[in-house]
C-alpha cells in the first residue's frame, strides 16, 4: 500500500502542469527543448466534422498551441515543416485493452473438482473473491515497447488499458504510447474507468458464482451491500464496498461480448442507476431495437469473422445458417448501428493482430459505414466517454499534440500513414520523403515482354512480374530512392536471375536504370509506367461501386428465424372438434374466434367481417400445451456455488434464439416454467414464459406472473454424484436442517426489515421470506416418499404450503398425503431406474396420484420430450385408464394451475388469452402433428409455412456456401467448417463462467 501511495504521489506531481520537474538528471545535461514545431499548408481534420485547409498546427513541450488557417501567427523559434498536399488527424484512443497487463492464468481443471472454495480467500475485502474494484492497473503495468509500437504503426496514441480479471475488476489506466517520453508524461491516469464483466477471477478458485445468473445476482448484492455501506457507516472495514463507492462517478465500462450479455448488464445498471458503457460482441446489428432501447454507448470490436470452408457439401452442412449470416452480416454492423443513433467506439479488443484493424474499417466502410463516424469512433467519441475531450481526441488548443500525419484522406485504399507524433514526440511510420512507385509496369529484355505489379507501402513495397502469362519468383527492395528488383526467369532455376537496378526521380517519378541479366551482362532499363485507364463500362462502373450482398435479419436471426414478427389476427376457425378444459367438454363441430390475442367466442355457425377463417373440419383445437418443468430457453440453469442460491433468477438469462422454442411450438407447446436445476437444496428463481419465437427475451416472460423458486432434494443436493464432498448438506437429514435454518433466518431478516432500523437488503432471505409469506411458490425437484414428508411437514411449521412436488416419481406411495397437504405433482408419465432413487417409479404415478384428488400434471424437463407432452399425456390413458380429457389437462389446464396462470390460459374460454393448437389428428393420437400453434392469437408456427421455410433455409445456405468459396478462391482467409454442440441442460447440468 505504501508503494502505490507513493507512486500515485509522483504521478500527481508530474501530471500537474504548473508543477517543476524535481527528477535528477545523472546521464547527461538537463535541458529541455523550448522551440515550436510547425506545421503548414495541411488539411487539418481537427475533428470528423471540421476541417481546415491549408492549415497551420503548432505545438511546443507536447501540446497543441494553436490550430488553424494560414493567418494564424507563427513563432520566431519555430522549426516549421511543409505538409503541401497532406492531411493531419488526431490519434486514434482505444478504451478497452490490457496494454502492459499480464492477467493471471487460467486453471484447466474444473472448479468442481478436489475440494471447491466456497469461501473468501481476503481479509478486508468483499466477501466474494470475484469482486475486485479495489485493483488498481498501475500496479500490475509494465510498458511494453513491442506492442505499443505495434498500436502506433496503426494509428494509437492513447489506450485505456485494465486488469482483465474479475467480475468487478477495478480501475483502468489511461497511457500515452509515448516511447519517447518519461513514465510520469505517458500516464494520463490511473483511475480512467471502472471495469466489469461477468466472468471470475483468475486469482481465486472460490467457486461461487459458476453461472451467468449468479455473477448477475452477485453483481446486484455487491450494488446494494455499497449503498448500505455509505450510508450506514459499517463497523466491518471493506475495502472493496469502498472502492465501488469511490469508483462510481468513473466511467464504468462493461465486457459484455454479446448483444444479449449487454441487454443483461443493462438490466442491471438500470436498476442501480448505472449507465454502462457496454463492450459489444459484434452482432448488435441483429437486435437493433433493443441496442437502441438500451441508450448505452458501446465498445465494438471488429473481429470480422472469416468465411467457412465449404469446398464440400459435407462440410457446408455443418455450418449452421446462423453462423454463416453472422459472416455475410457482421461487416454491416457498425453501419447498422450509426444510421441508428447508437454512440460507439472501435476497439482492437479480440482482434487476431492489432493489423488488423484498418483493413476492417475499411471493410466496414464498403458495407455502408460513414467514413466520419468511423473516424469519431476512434478519437472524439472515446474521448468523450473518458471525459477527456480537452485533451484527446481531437486538434483543439491544449490538447496532447497526438496526430498524424498522411497522403490522403483516412480510410481511403490509396492512403499512407507517414507519422504518428504521441505527446510532442514523432514516430515515422513511413517516410514521407520516398517516392511512392505503386502501380502497373512494363519492360523489354531481349525482345521479350514483362509486366509486373508493385503493391504494398512504400517503405516495404511488393512486386510480382508476368511474361508469357507464367509467373515469375520476384523480389523487391526500396531505399534512399534506389530500386532493385530481382527474378528469375521462366524454366530456369531459382539462382539464375536478373537484376533491375534504377533511381527514382522525386519530381517526375521516372525510372532510370539498367537491367543486368544472368550473365552479367548489361542493357538499359526502359521502362513504362501503364495508366490505369478510365472505367467507361457503365455496368462495370456499377459494379464497382455496388455494396456487396448482406443477407436481410430474421427474428431471431438464425434458420427458421421471422422476417417479420408475427402479429395477433382476427381468426374463425370452423368446424373444428373444440377440446375446452371447461365443463363444456368436447364440442364437435363448434367454431372458435379469436380476437385481439383473446378468445371472442365459441359456437356453431359463427361468422365475422373481416376474419381469416380457416376450415378447422376434422381436425381439432385445443388449449395449448404448458410445460411445468423446461430447461430450454436459458443461458445458464445451475448456480451450484451454495447450498443455496435463491438471489438468483432465470429471468435474467432467458434465451430467445435457442431453436427448441420453434421446436417446441412444432410440438404445441405454448408456456413453460424454465425451472432452475437441483445442484442445491434451494435453488433459483422460475422464469414463466411464452414461447413467443422472435421476441426478444423480456417480451417472452409471463407479465406480472406469479413468483416461484426451485428447492430439491435427494440424491444431487446431497452430491451423492459429485466429485467433491465438501460443501454442507451431505445427506438427508443435512437437506432439512438447511430448510429449517434458511426459514428461521429469513424470518428473522424480515422482522429486521419491517422494524424501522436500518437494514441490509439481502436478496436471498428476501426471496425465502416471500415464500413464508405466500408471495412465491415451491416447485420442488424430488423422488422418494421420505423427503416429500419431510419438506410438507417443514412447510407446515412455517404456516406454508409446498406448491409442487415435480418429479416425484414415489408420489402415487404419498398421494392421500399430498392431497391434505394441497400441493400437486408434476411428474413424467414412464421413465424410472435412470438412477438409484427412482428405482420404485411406476407408470401408473400420475393416475394414481389423480384419483386421490392431486393435482397432477405431466412434465418433461427435457429439450426432446418437450416436443410430444401430447403423447406423454397419453400414456395415462393406457397406464391407469384416465379418461382422455383428464389426460389432456395434464399438459394443458392443470400445469396452469400449478403456475398459477389459469386465469389466462389452460383452457377454451371466452375471454382468455388466445393461445390454442390446431391439430391435424386426435391431440393424444401419435399420428396428429400441430398445424398451427398461437399464442395471443399471432401464428408462431404454421405446418406449411415450416415447408416453405426448410426450402429458403436449404437455398440461402447454397447461396452463402458459392459466396465463401468464392471468397477462398480470391485467396481469402477461411476457417475450418465445423459443427458447433449447443449444450444441452438438464436438471444435473453444472457450468462455469471462468
Amino acid at each position: 500500500m505504501k508503494k502505490l501511495l507513493l507512486s500515485l504521489l509522483v504521478i500527481y506531481g508530474i501530471l500537474n502542469s504548473n508543477a517543476q520537474d524535481y527528477f535528477p538528471k545523472n546521464d547527461g545535461v538537463k535541458t529541455s527543448n523550448t522551440n515550436y514545431t510547425v506545421f503548414t499548408n495541411a488539411t487539418i481534420h481537427t475533428t470528423p466534422n471540421n476541417i481546415i485547409t491549408n492549415g497551420i498546427l503548432i505545438i511546443r513541450q507536447g501540446k497543441i498551441v494553436d490550430v488553424g488557417s494560414s493567418s494564424i501567427a507563427i513563432p520566431k523559434n519555430s522549426i516549421i515543416t511543409d505538409l503541401e498536399e497532406k492531411h493531419i488527424y488526431a490519434s486514434f484512443i482505444d478504451l478497452y485493452t490490457s496494454f502492459g497487463v499480464q492477467p493471471p492464468k487460467k486453471s484447466k481443471t474444473s472448479p468442481f473438482r478436489g475440494n471447491p472454495q466456497y469461501g473468501s480467500s481476503r481479509e478486508g475485502y468483499y466477501w466474494n473473491d470475484h469482486i475486485r474494484p479495489e485493483t488498481n492497473t498501475l500496479t500490475h503495468f509494465k510498458y511494453d515497447k513491442k506492442q505499443a509500437d505495434e498500436y502506433i504503426k496503426q494509428g494509437f496514441g492513447v489506450l485505456n488499458t485494465h486488469m482483465p480479471d474479475g467480475i468487478a475488476r477495478g480501475t483502468g489506466l489511461l497511457v500515452a504510447l509515448n516511447n519517447k517520453g518519461t513514465v510520469g508524461e505517458r500516464l494520463l491516469s490511473d483511475r480512467s474507468s471502472h471495469f466489469f464483466s461477468f466472468t471470475k477471477s483468475n486469482k481465486s478458485k472460490q467457486l461461487y458464482p459458476t453461472s451467468l445468473m449468479g455473477a448477475m445476482a452477485l453483481l446486484r448484492q455487491m450494488y446494494h451491500d455499497a449503498t448500505w455501506y455509505e450510508k450506514e457507516n459499517s463497523k466491518t472495514k471493506d475495502l472493496s464496498l469502498e472502492a465501488i463507492i469511490r469508483n462510481k462517478n468513473l466511467p464504468q465500462i462493461f465486457e459484455a461480448g454479446s448483444k444479449e450479455n449487454g441487454f443483461r448488464a443493462d438490466k442491471i445498471g438500470d436498476e442501480f442507476n448505472i449507465n454502462y458503457v457496454l463492450l459489444g460482441g459484434g452482432n448488435e446489428y441483429s437486435r437493433i431495437d433493443n441496442v437502441i432501447a438500451t441508450n448505452a454507448k458501446y465498445i465494438i470490436p471488429l473481429n470480422f469473422p472469416d468465411a467457412y470452408d465449404v469446398s464440400d457439401p459435407f462440410s457446408a452442412n455443418l455450418v449452421s445458417l446462423a453462423d454463416m449470416r453472422q459472416w455475410n452480416q457482421a461487416p454491416s454492423n457498425p453501419s447498422v448501428l450509426a444510421k441508428k443513433g447508437v454512440v460507439f467506439s472501435f476497439t482492437t479488443h479480440k482482434l487476431d493482430k492489432i493489423s488488423n484493424l484498418q483493413p476492417n474499417i475499411l471493410k466496414a466502410i464498403e458495407y455502408g459505414l460513414d467514413h466520419k463516424t468511423a473516424l469519431a469512433s476512434l478519437t472524439t467519441i472515446p474521448a468523450e466517454i473518458l471525459g477527456k475531450s480537452d485533451l484527446l481526441g481531437s486538434l483543439k488548443k491544449g490538447a496532447y499534440a497526438n496526430f498524424l500525419i498522411t497522403k490522403e484522406e483516412l480510410f481511403s485504399k490509396e492512403n499512407i500513414v507517414y507519422e504518428n507524433w504521441v505527446q510532442g514526440h514523432k514516430n515515422v511510420i513511413n517516410n514521407m520523403n520516398v517516392v511512392p512507385i505503386n502501380g502497373k509496369y512494363e519492360f523489354m529484355i531481349s525482345n521479350k515482354k514483362y509486366n509486373m505489379s508493385i503493391t504494398g507501402k512504400p517503405s516495404t513495397p511488393k512486386a510480382e512480374i508476368t511474361t508469357e502469362g507464367k509467373k515469375l519468383g520476384t523480389k523487391i527492395s526500396y531505399k534512399n530512392d534506389w530500386v532493385s528488383v530481382t527474378f528469375t526467369q521462366p524454366d530456369t532455376t531459382k539462382t539464375n536471375y536478373t537484376r533491375l537496378i534504377a533511381s527514382i526521380n522525386k519530381k517526375t517519378n521516372l525510372w532510370n536504370g539498367k537491367v543486368v541479366l544472368p550473365n552479367g551482362t548489361e542493357t538499359n532499363l526502359i521502362i513504362k509506367k501503364k495508366e490505369e485507364p478510365p472505367v467507361t463500362n457503365k455496368k462495370e462502373e456499377k459494379k464497382s461501386q455496388q455494396k456487396p450482398e448482406v443477407f436481410p435479419v430474421t427474428y431471431p436471426n438464425m434458420a427458421y428465424g421471422h422476417s417479420a414478427l408475427p402479429a395477433s389476427e382476427t381468426i374463425l376457425f370452423k368446424n373444428a372438434t373444440v377440446w375446452t378444459n371447461e365443463k363444456e367438454g368436447i364440442l364437435k363441430e363448434t367454431d372458435v374466434l379469436i380476437k385481439s390475442g383473446k378468445i371472442v367466442s365459441i359456437g356453431k355457425n359463427l361468422s365475422s367481417g373481416n376474419a381469416k377463417i380457416i376450415d378447422a373440419t376434422g381436425k381439432h383445437i385445443t388449449p395449448g400445451i404448458i410445460d411445468e418443468h423446461s430447461h430450454i430457453a436459458a443461458a445458464a440453469i445451475n448456480e451450484a456455488g451454495h447450498n443455496s442460491s435463491a438471489e438468483v433468477t432465470i429471468e435474467d438469462v432467458v434465451n430467445p434464439e435457442d431453436i427448441n422454442i420453434y421446436r417446441n411450438l412444432a410440438g404445441g407447446v405454448t408456456s413453460i416454467q424454465i425451472l432452475h436445476g437441483s445442484a442445491n437444496p434451494i435453488g433459483g428463481q422460475s422464469a414463466i414464459i411464452k414461447l413467443k419465437w422472435g421476441e426478444n427475451a423480456d417480451n417472452l416472460i409471463y407479465k406480472n406472473s406469479p413468483k416461484f423458486i426451485k428447492f430439491a432434494l435427494g440424491e444431487n443436493v446431497k452430491q451423492s454424484n459429485w466429485q467433491s464432498f465438501s460443501r454442507f448438506p451431505q445427506s438427508r437429514m443435512g437437506v432439512e436442517q438447511l430448510f429449517m435454518d434458511y426459514f428461521h433466518r429469513a424470518k428473522e431478516y424480515e422482522r429486521l426489515k419491517n422494524s424501522g432500523k436500518p437494514f441490509r437488503e439481502d436478496i436471498e432471505l428476501q426471496t425465502i421470506s416471500e415464500i413464508i409469506n405466500g408471495e412465491r411458490f415451491i416447485s420442488c425437484h424430488s423422488y422418494v416418499q421420505s423427503e416429500i414428508n419431510m419438506l410438507m411437514k417443514v412447510a407446515e411449521k412455517f404456516n406454508f404450503k409446498v406448491n409442487t412436488f415435480t418429479h416425484i416419481l414415489e408420489g402415487y406411495k404419498v398421494a392421500d398425503k399430498m392431497a391434505a397437504h394441497g400441493v400437486g405433482g408434476s411428474t413424467f408419465s414412464d421413465w424410472w431406474a435412470y438412477k438409484f432413487e427412482v428405482n420404485d417409479a411406476i407408470p401408473y404415478n400420475a393416475a394414481i396420484m389423480h384419483n386421490q384428488g392431486v393435482l397432477t400434471a405431466i412434465n418433461s424437463d427435457d429439450a426432446e420430450m418437450s416436443r410430444r407432452l401430447n403423447q406423454e399425456a397419453a400414456k395415462s390413458v393406457k397406464y391407469g385408464g384416465v379418461n382422455e380429457e383428464d389426460a389432456l389437462k395434464f399438459v394443458t389446464l392443470n400445469p396452469a394451475k400449478l403456475l398459477h396462470i389459469d386465469d389466462r390460459v389452460g383452457s377454451i374460454k371466452i375471454g382468455k388469452d388466445a393461445d390454442i393448437v390446431l391439430w391435424t389428428d386426435h391431440p393424444l393420437s401419435i399420428y396428429a402433428k400441430a398445424e398451427k400453434t398461437i399464442i395471443e392469437g399471432a401464428i408462431y408456427f404454421d405446418l406449411e409455412k415450416d415447408k416453405v421455410l426448410r426450402r429458403k433455409i436449404k437455398e440461402e445456405k447454397s447461396k452463402l456456401s458459392s459466396m465463401m468459396i468464392k471468397a477462398k478462391n480470391k485467396g481469402l482467409k477461411t476457417q475450418p467448417a465445423k459443427k458447433k454442440e449447443h449444450q444441452h441442460f438438464e436438471c444435473e447440468t453444472l457450468e462455469t463462467i471462468h
